[in-house]
């Protein structure tokens, strides 16, 4: 029999040996690392090297941005751990500035701090201690008015910008079964233009009632069938409506970029072409002061709530599918602003009830941040209401097996809400079983919309183009003002 061959030098066992001399180094090395990751290294690690051992350690998928994650590191990195993995991201991530957001069962993904979204669970608890600071109508008005005049500093709008002395721009007149439209620009600043198109009713009588409709953050814009058929039919129903355009979206792209429209500044501009819409609307000879209203879904019900808590000339306000305690708009033009911190923190729904006692008709869904606006946002808002001794007057239309927009259901709700409260004849929006009826509304190009022309060639010459020229003219607004 021959003698036993050296341990490690059998057939494989050259292999066998180099593999344990490795893994006795990798070991060497982790355990280097470990002890060289003391209090005077701030107990330093890379973040990709940390999300790997929460992998391993809890059993869980984690899908980095490469971009978020690369050259970042986590001080005090295993201090962070915890028993429950959900505790241990929010340790190792907040310090960061990211987050991570469950796609799954046991998955997750690292996004950037969502500044302008709480949990549902935080935001129903922040309603509740927003509750407790006010307990009637008169301590519930020295709240408002904190809040209404923090939020006019947080827009920059405290003290207006001198408005523009030019008339307004109407172009291509149109005449359909019912009613015509026009396409009108507002000069809001020195240069600066919002555009829209305004119906009106064919044949009004006496006074009419005015509507603003801020468009949200939808396919097309203010372009595409569904909001024409909604502006169209409230002016069959008799009533006279100015839809108009995002900041940096449609026309407004003449004169600034489209990434200009997430830039802070644009929730400010959107909130002056709202209340300079609302002063155009107004100096209509034939319009009723004391019925004015706006609707718009999306981010046009964030302008919607604004717009309402801002002014008083507003009588009744349809936000749709934006009403939520937890959610106070994704992008900078909704939330750029810190109208949300005023009076040491305040949410959408607290802003909503600036609108008491005016009528208001909160449309929610089930597929989206507003779904839980019913059991948590509405008792509140009936109870503020509730104050001026009316509740019945804020109302909910929620349909829970839809999404996020504004389609031909919560119009229908819109259509019975506005009529009542605007004295609209809803008889024009219906068919004689009662039911909704848009058939008549002619739904235009694009082109036939525009303001300015196919290719901008009506632009006023004193446009400005450029952002930086737009921040100038706050920047002298604020020194006039100071």
């Amino acid at each position: 029999m021959a003698p036993p061959l050296p341990e490690g030098r059998g057939p494989g066992g050259g292999v066998l040996h180099k593999l344990r001399l490795l893994t006795i180094g990798l070991l060497l090395t982790a355990a280097g690392a470990a002890r060289a990751q003391t209090a005077d290294e701030q107990y330093r690690e890379p973040l990709q090297q940390v999300l790997d051992e929460i992998q391993q350690r809890y059993g869980v998928k984690i899908r980095p941005d490469a971009a978020l994650v690369k050259d970042r590191y986590v001080t005090y990195a295993q201090w962070r751990f915890r028993p429950d993995v959900d505790e241990t991201l929010r340790n190792v991530l907040a310090a960061l500035d990211l987050q991570a957001a469950k796609t799954g069962d046991k998955t997750y993904k690292i996004k950037t701090y969502q500044y302008h979204l709480k949990t549902p669970e935080e935001g129903a608890a922040q309603l509740r201690e927003l509750a407790a600071r006010y307990h009637d109508q008169a301590s519930w008005e020295q709240r408002k008015a904190e809040l209404r005049g923090c939020m006019w500093s947080a827009l920059r709008l405290a003290p207006m910008p001198a408005k523009p002395a030019s008339k307004p721009i109407v172009t291509n007149k149109r005449e359909y079964d019912g009613y015509s439209v026009e396409n009108v620009a507002l000069e809001t600043l020195p240069g600066v233009y919002v555009t829209g198109s305004l119906y009106r009713p064919l044949k009004p009588k006496g006074k009419i009632p005015v509507i603003i409709s801020p468009d949200g953050h939808f396919g097309d814009g203010r372009y595409r069938a569904d909001a024409q058929k909604r502006c169209a039919t409230l002016a069959r129903m008799g009533a006279m409506v100015y839809s108009y355009d995002l900041f940096a979206w449609g026309e407004s792209t003449l004169q600034f970029k489209p990434e200009d429209h997430r830039r802070s500044l644009a929730m400010t501009v959107q909130a002056l072409n709202g209340l300079r819409a609302l002063d155009f609307l107004l100096a209509q000879k034939n319009a009723d002061k004391d019925r004015v209203a706006v609707t718009g879904g999306s981010g046009g019900g964030s302008q919607t709530m604004l717009l309402t808590a801002l002014d008083d000339r507003i009588k009744v306000s349809v936000p749709v599918v934006m009403l939520s305690t937890y959610h106070s708009g994704g992008c900078p033009c909704e939330s750029g602003m810190p109208v949300h911190l005023c009076g040491g923190g305040t949410n959408n729904a607290e802003l909503a009830a600036m609108a008491a006692p005016r009528p208001m008709l909160a449309i929610t869904d089930g597929g989206d941040w507003t779904a839980q606006t019913p059991d948590v946002a509405m008792p509140y808002l009936k109870n503020i209401y509730g104050y001026y001794g009316q509740p019945e007057r804020v109302q909910n239309a929620h349909f829970p097996k839809e999404g996020h927009d504004y389609g031909a259901s919560k119009r229908q709700a819109m259509y019975a809400f506005m009529a009542q409260h605007l004295g609209l004849n809803l008889r024009m929006a219906q068919d004689a079983a009662g039911q909704m009826d848009e058939s008549k509304v002619t739904v235009e190009k694009q082109e036939q919309q525009l303001v300015f022309g196919p290719k901008g060639e009506g632009l006023p010459a004193t446009a400005i183009h450029s952002f930086e020229a737009l921040q100038a003219l706050f920047n002298q607004t604020a020194a006039q003002g100071n």
